[in-house]
């Protein structure tokens, strides 16, 4: 049962594009998505955000596509059983918002892992995740 819920889920990804807006929905996938607590000195969490990634084969470490303040535990990654992923649902503009991926970490930092990555990757080069 469990390889055809697979198979199933994997007939969905063609079938929308694997991120192909429609009208009611628009989903994606990533390569990796971090639960980042942004930490103060003292251990204090200021800020929680959901950065989404892709790999980069040329330079060989992850690149920011997008990324989104956490304002309530609804915006959290949420872990899926079937298949074995993890993902973000939101809505925006009136349009659900779903970007899933396989991987997932979660960290804590006194250093904004986002803006780290912009001096790897100016923001104006990111592959955005909506077209």
């Amino acid at each position: 049962m469990q390889s055809f819920s697979v198979l199933a889920w994997l007939v969905f990804v063609a079938v929308s594009g694997d991120g192909a807006k429609d009208s009611a929905s628009s989903r994606q996938r990533v390569d990796l998505i971090e639960l980042n607590h942004f930490v103060d000195h003292e251990g204090r969490e200021v800020f929680r955000q959901v950065i989404f990634y892709d790999w980069s084969n040329t330079h060989h470490r992850y690149h920011v596509r997008a990324w989104r303040l956490v304002k309530d535990a609804s915006q959290l990654p949420q872990r899926r059983w079937d298949p074995a992923i993890y993902q973000c649902t939101w809505h925006d503009d009136h349009q659900l918002r779903q970007v899933w991926s396989a991987a997932f970490r979660e960290t804590w930092s006194q250093k904004d892992p986002e803006r780290a990555n912009r001096e790897l990757l100016p923001e104006d080069q990111r592959v955005p995740l909506w077209r």
